[in-house]
């Protein structure tokens, strides 16, 4: 595991990055689920001031296992598994050894089972995508992204105050 946190100059962190390198699929689900946990813990998604923030961070952990199941499934086993959080938005990135990028199907009956995952997606994420891994190195990596909700103000200025 690799825990990095990026900064410029004396200012605080812009980006803090964790990456978790993976040997095979068995335990993978539920070993980048606790590594996310943690790591929001850490960045202040856990515990939620709020139960949007609370419905967020269940968001984020059904994302991970929606994408590491479909690496383990689809894409030969993931091989690492990396968070970047940057003021307040996450991105997940999961790396495999599949050339064959995400590609959505017919739609299907919600009463069957599997053929979901692109669709909670869909819906769920801010945003994602598939990219190559990069030149000399098989696979490709599954990435999304979704945004921490706006913090509730603490206090509000008073009307009569100056």
């Amino acid at each position: 595991m690799e825990d990095r946190d990026e900064t410029r100059g004396d200012g605080p962190p812009v980006a803090q990055t964790r990456r978790l390198v993976l040997h095979g699929s068995v335990g993978a689900v539920s070993r980048c689920r606790d590594f996310t946990a943690r790591a929001l813990a850490d960045w202040g998604w856990i515990p939620a001031e709020s139960a949007l923030t609370r419905e967020r961070v269940e968001d984020v952990l059904l994302l991970v296992s929606e994408v590491v199941t479909n690496a383990c499934l689809h894409g030969g086993g993931p091989e690492e598994f990396v968070l970047r959080h940057t003021d307040g938005l996450l991105r997940v990135e999961v790396a495999d050894r599949s050339p064959d990028h995400p590609r959505r199907l017919a739609p299907r009956s919600p009463s069957l089972p599997g053929g979901h995952g692109l669709m909670v997606l869909d819906r769920l994420a801010t945003a994602w995508g598939s990219s190559d891994r990069g030149p000399g190195t098989v696979g490709k990596v599954v990435w999304l992204e979704i945004s921490r909700p706006a913090r509730p103000p603490w206090r509000r200025p008073s009307a009569d105050r100056p």
